[in-house]
């Protein structure tokens, strides 16, 4: 289900809207808490493609993520308007194409969105979630440099530095390594499709479970976030 009802939108910092007050709330999202998230957005993607025929969502970023105050996840803003109109060919082409840092570069070169679209886009979120920041503050508009590149490139300096100690650097390298499987040119890598991403994530989140154990403000008790990267 995708209903907004009682939901709060997530913000690309690291807090998120009270939905009472629509003041920001300075609540900091832990690392399992935003593998959580993931994981809903994920399920809600996946779901969208396995109907029959496949939708398409064609415009997923951060914005459209609704996390209750369990910080469960829905995906709002899933073409209704083609829901409407009859559901669309998987691979139909760019009608109702957004363009912006979340979109597929390779869509206009294939001339066409699939289901590895709203995956590269998904990575985008990913990647947010990861740094804390703005995926359109990490590269230039006048580069050419990708964010799969760039991904790659940031080596320790990825994480964000709010997280503080509340992660494991296995499972930052786990969800790191995922993302770049859903940003990378599918000419590099096959990208996986979002059922998998969702069974990695939930994999992932129940290692973190088993792995760490939270005090207080979430300070993790095993190898620190700050550690991540280092041999």
């Amino acid at each position: 289900k995708f209903e907004a009802a009682n939901s709060r939108t997530l913000m690309r910092r690291p807090y998120i809207n009270l939905p009472d007050t629509g003041k920001e709330s300075m609540t900091r999202l832990e690392f399992k808490q935003r593998l959580s998230i993931a994981i809903g957005a994920a399920k809600g993607l996946d779901h969208l493609h396995s109907l029959a025929p496949p939708l398409i969502h064609k415009g997923f970023k951060t914005s459209n993520v609704l996390v209750d105050e369990n910080f469960i996840a829905k995906v709002s803003d899933a073409g209704v308007d083609r829901l409407l109109r009859g559901l669309e060919d998987p691979g139909s082409p760019l009608n109702g194409f957004r363009s912006g840092i979340y979109q597929d570069p390779e869509a206009h070169s294939l001339a066409q969105l699939s289901a590895s679209s709203d995956v590269y886009s998904f990575g985008v979120f990913l990647l947010e979630l990861i740094t804390g920041r703005e995926a359109a503050s990490l590269v230039s508009p006048e580069s050419t440099e990708s964010l799969a590149h760039w991904l790659e490139a940031s080596g320790d300096e990825v994480a964000d530095p709010r997280l503080g100690g509340s992660f494991t650097s296995e499972g930052m390298k786990e969800l790191v390594g995922l993302t770049m499987q859903c940003l990378s040119p599918s000419a590099v890598r096959r990208r996986p499709k979002m059922r998998l991403v969702a069974a990695e994530l939930d994999r992932i989140l129940e290692k973190e479970m088993t792995l760490t154990t939270v005090m207080g403000d979430g300070t993790a008790i095993i190898t620190l976030g700050s550690q991540l990267f280092t041999s």
